[in-house]
């Protein structure tokens, strides 16, 4: 089961994201929640590369909750809060300096545009992966973001976290800083 502390403080508490190899839907629990999540399409791995397409393993902090504004008010969370601009954008080029950053687009090397038509970043927390130190090659743009849903089932991601908007929104309002996400194989 979760070891966590009390989520309704805001303090130091683990979400737990499982499933079995090779997997691309999953259970995230967090103190009495538990919802189905959307993994990547290779599954969770144990060695993450750029471009794998898997959720990798370990326990990272949630940085903060990025959101679109003209879409939603300040979700309810003790996250840093920060509105996502339609330059935003997050550098997947494992040579570029910026790799595994934030970028203004457009940006001279690849990166992903975090303002998105389809709703998938509306909410999007990036995860403590890669980031401290950068790894080249390692994998990039690792999130906790809303799913993207058809016919009722939740589709893979390219190697995030994603649950449905509703189940994401009372999974934030118990989160803050020192909250993390430990993703393992069940």
């Amino acid at each position: 089961m979760i070891s966590s502390a009390d989520t309704s403080t805001g303090g130091p508490a683990i979400i737990l994201v499982t499933a079995a190899a090779d997997e691309t839907a999953g259970i995230l629990q967090f103190g009495a929640y538990r919802f189905p999540c959307a993994l990547g399409r290779s599954g969770i791995v144990a060695t993450k590369r750029e471009g794998d397409g898997g959720t990798p393993t370990g326990c990272f902090p949630l940085r903060e909750l990025r959101y679109r504004q003209d879409r939603l008010a300040p979700p309810a969370t003790a996250l840093p809060l920060m509105p996502i601009c339609p330059d935003d954008g997050w550098c997947d080029a494992s040579g570029d300096p910026a790799y595994n950053r934030p970028v203004r687009l457009p940006y001279p090397a690849s990166a992903e545009a975090m303002w998105r038509t389809d709703r998938l970043y509306d909410l999007v927390v990036p995860l403590g992966y890669n980031d401290d130190p950068v790894i080249p090659e390692e994998g990039s743009a690792i999130f906790f973001h809303v799913a993207n849903e058809k016919d009722g089932i939740l589709q893979p991601t390219e190697g995030c976290v994603a649950l449905r908007p509703d189940d994401m929104l009372a999974v934030l309002a118990h989160c803050g800083p020192g909250t993390s996400m430990r993703i393992e194989l069940r």
